[in-house]
């Protein structure tokens, strides 16, 4: 299993599965669950619509119809109020729930943007810190059920806290 560590465009990643940082409607917005939402096309929304939204720290998994990635799984971050109502808790369900889906459906690469960072307000370095934890303790666990964990990040700022929390871990990780 490896970590891989990318700057760029989620939507054009070929893996089984990227993450959508999605709204609880499921049916696209702003930022990644927009721009993934576009790359996907009109049957995503159709797809969507009937999953009947979803709650915040959950997730839902569709195909991922004209992107490079076979499946979209789309999980609710927490928008961050401050700390005091179990967002960071809310965060790490998410990418438990997120890495459950993908177990369950054999999926062996995944890609994440950092969730709730962009408009949801979480604060970069706390949010990190707790997708390298969780998946780390999800992989540890799961050892041979993934072949490669994506962390997918939009700007060069979010990549270097990335980088930077990845080592002081000693998570082993490919940057491209």
């Amino acid at each position: 299993m490896r970590y891989r560590l990318v700057l760029g465009d989620i939507t054009r990643l070929k893996v089984d599965a990227i993450v959508n940082a999605a709204n609880r409607t499921l049916l696209g917005g702003g930022g990644v669950d927009g721009a993934i939402h576009r790359a996907a096309g009109p049957e995503l929304r159709e797809t969507c619509r009937r999953l009947g939204g979803c709650e915040t720290g959950d997730a839902k998994m569709t195909p991922g119809f004209a992107l490079p990635a076979a499946h979209v799984i789309h999980t609710v971050g927490p928008v961050w109020k401050g700390g005091g109502r179990d967002e960071e808790g809310l965060l790490a369900s998410c990418y438990r729930n997120c890495l459950r889906l993908a177990l369950e459906n054999g999926l062996r690469s995944v890609a994440f943007p950092s969730i709730s960072t962009g408009a949801y307000g979480f604060p970069v370095e706390k949010a990190c810190r707790i997708a390298l934890n969780e998946v780390a303790a999800f992989v540890d666990v799961h050892a041979d059920a993934f072949d490669e964990i994506v962390f997918c990040c939009f700007s060069a700022s979010d990549r270097d806290v990335y980088r930077v929390l990845m080592q002081e871990l000693g998570l082993a990780f490919d940057q491209a």
